[in-house]
């Protein structure tokens, strides 16, 4: 498995991605946030988590508890935490400098969905690189 820092590309299942693009696709007016937790299986599940920003619109805030126990989740499932996944409603998929500067897990991937392609849902991977992310290739598995 590819760890964040040193990959070329960031390979995942069609399957797990189709249920993170349902999720931003069933909430097209905030920011909807995750979690993905994998093992040295491959074994990947997401975890969404409610964003309670106060202006969900255009920023995320993830519930506490709720991270909290999808931490524990992945604990139990033998997972660690592989990726932060949000969206931008009205914006592209790219990280803003909000992103960068309050993302405080560095070593895992950061996913961000756009639903602003004109009826296109745009799903890109990073990864953080000191004070900026740096893109990686996204590959969808067909399982």
């Amino acid at each position: 498995m590819p760890s964040p820092q040193n990959a070329p590309q960031l390979s995942l299942p069609r399957p797990l991605v189709n249920k993170i693009l349902a999720h931003a696709q069933s909430n097209p007016d905030v920011e909807i946030c995750g979690l993905i937790g994998n093992s040295d299986s491959q074994i990947k599940s997401y975890y969404p988590i409610n964003n309670i920003s106060k202006n969900p619109s255009c920023r995320f805030l993830m519930d506490a508890p709720q991270q909290i126990t999808a931490m524990k989740k992945m604990r139990e499932n033998e997972q660690q935490l592989f990726a932060i996944i949000h969206s931008h409603p009205t914006a592209t998929a790219s990280p803003s400098q909000r992103d960068i500067d309050e993302n405080a897990y560095k070593d895992v991937f950061y996913l961000i969905i756009s639903l602003n392609t004109k009826g296109v849902l745009e799903m890109r991977a990073y990864i953080q690189k000191k004070k900026s992310m740096q893109e990686v290739e996204l590959v969808l598995e067909d399982n």
